[in-house]
């Protein structure tokens, strides 16, 4: 059976109107759905914590993502999954420079998957590395995959 391809597409519509929080309308065009989403920082960042900070949203993501896969894939490759667990960890630092900002950068993500099931350990990894495969937040991940355009005026200059 030859390959075949698709498109998944998502647009953000996202306001910051003076406070820490952000609202951010999502479409996801591809199935014509629409979701209403917002971050806000606690107290460290002069927010008021009306919503989770977007490293929470970030960390739900990449959890949800695997275990997503894990379950669609679990049933495409015939392999039983009762139960996902995924106890992740998250690192992140920040460097404050001298002109007061900070710089951000990335440790890394550790996920200790737990794949509940009856299955072989052979069966688990086959699953786990297809989901992992099919994660469209870890192929996020790569580098340069992000790229920046700022507003000028009536023009966009990238960044």
């Amino acid at each position: 059976m030859a390959n075949k391809s698709f498109s998944l597409k998502f647009k953000g519509d996202a306001r910051n109107t003076g406070s820490m929080r952000n609202d951010i309308d999502v479409s996801f065009e591809s199935m014509n759905e629409n979701f209403k989403l917002a971050t806000d920082e606690g107290a460290f960042h002069g927010g008021k914590g009306t919503a989770p900070p977007p490293l929470a949203l970030f960390t739900a993501s990449l959890c949800g993502c695997v275990m997503t896969q894990i379950k669609a894939f679990g049933k495409k490759l015939k392999i039983e999954v009762d139960e996902i667990k995924i106890d992740a960890s998250m690192n992140w630092n920040g460097e404050i420079t001298e002109e007061g900002p900070y710089i951000a950068s990335c440790e890394g993500y550790n996920l200790d998957i737990d794949i509940i099931s009856n299955e072989k350990i052979e069966n688990k990894i086959k699953l786990l590395m297809a989901a992992i495969d099919g994660c469209f937040i870890e192929a996020s991940l790569k580098p340069g995959i992000v790229k920046h355009r700022l507003k000028d005026n009536e023009s966009w200059i990238t960044i």
